[in-house]
């Protein structure tokens, strides 16, 4: 469908789609419906997704959506992984643009979705994420690790490398180009599946705009749950290694220790160093350069056991 450089507020449609697992999001629903029930013109429907929720609270609060004005709560009892449930809802959208948010962000602009509208005639546009500075949690490895991020999370430093700066937390596309290039089934466990798809959007020459238009990250899992995860994206990020190849950090630095020939110091370093690494990232004092340590030599781990199975 051809669209006007400047559409009016009369032509433009907006399904907001949000997974959630174990999550309650009432309060974000409702802070996107009223902002979405503001803007004139504007036909919006905000559909959430429930992945196969275990928690009963989390699915019983959040059946207060589907009592909202345009809003529907899906209720999914098989957990089918972070990609194929936002490939699911962009099938199930009705309308022409798609904006896809995480179930834990937070609306923190008056002006959000009025913003994105803005931006209406781009195939894809991320506002992006930032953390609350004025409300730090001392002890919390994943606030910690996110305040030392968030420079990066800049827009005007997001737009210097446009596909490696892209994350599915935020963004909205055109329904017409995610249908053809969908989010990569296979990555079924947390981590990088945003990463591939900013590969697979730079392959099929899809531009993304970064835009100054964040949502806010304001609940942090505790730290032994933040490393969990972590070691869960490890292993997806080892099984993935080739298609993400030039697009981690991670695997150009341990890239470069396997060319030096280095591998084996990280992995006997990690070995003796290991578990106190562990000790403060668990404790109340983590450090976010033992953190860089921790991913490391986990990788290195993880590569080393998954090579000699």
């Amino acid at each position: 469908m051809k669209q006007n450089s400047q559409p009016t507020s009369h032509n433009k449609s907006l399904s907001i789609l949000i997974p959630t697992y174990n999550d309650v999001c009432v309060d974000l629903v409702s802070a996107l419906s009223g902002q979405a029930s503001s803007v004139d013109g504007l036909e919006y429907e905000i559909l959430v997704a429930d992945d196969g929720s275990t928690d009963k609270h989390c699915i019983e609060h959040n059946r207060a959506i589907s009592r909202l004005p345009n809003c529907r709560y899906i209720e999914r009892t098989m957990n089918v992984g972070r990609a194929c449930i936002r490939n699911f809802l962009a099938r199930e959208a009705r309308f022409e643009k798609l904006l896809f948010i995480d179930s834990h962000m937070s609306v923190i602009s008056p002006d959000y979705l009025k913003n994105y509208l803005l931006c209406y005639e781009h195939q894809l546009a991320y506002g992006g994420y930032t953390i609350d500075i004025d409300n730090p949690q001392p002890g919390s490895l994943r606030y910690m690790y996110e305040k030392s991020c968030i420079a990066s999370q800049d827009y005007r430093k997001r737009r210097e490398q446009p596909y490696s700066n892209f994350h599915t937390s935020n963004f909205m596309i055109s329904r017409e180009v995610m249908l053809r290039y969908p989010l990569d089934e296979r990555f079924r466990h947390y981590g990088y599946e945003d990463v591939l798809y900013g590969k697979t959007l730079k392959s099929a020459g899809i531009p993304i705009v970064h835009i100054d238009n964040a949502l806010g990250f304001s609940r942090f899992e505790s730290n032994k749950r933040f490393l969990e995860k972590t070691l869960e994206g490890l292993r997806t990020l080892y099984i993935f290694r080739q298609e993400l190849s030039g697009y981690s950090r991670l695997l150009d630095l341990s890239g470069k220790f396997g060319r030096w020939k280095l591998s084996w110091l990280v992995r006997v370093i990690y070995l003796i160093i290991g578990g106190a690494v562990r000790r403060n990232l668990t404790g109340s004092h983590p450090s976010v350069l033992l953190f860089k340590v921790f991913r490391l030599g986990e990788y290195e781990r993880i590569s080393r056991q998954t090579d000699n199975q």
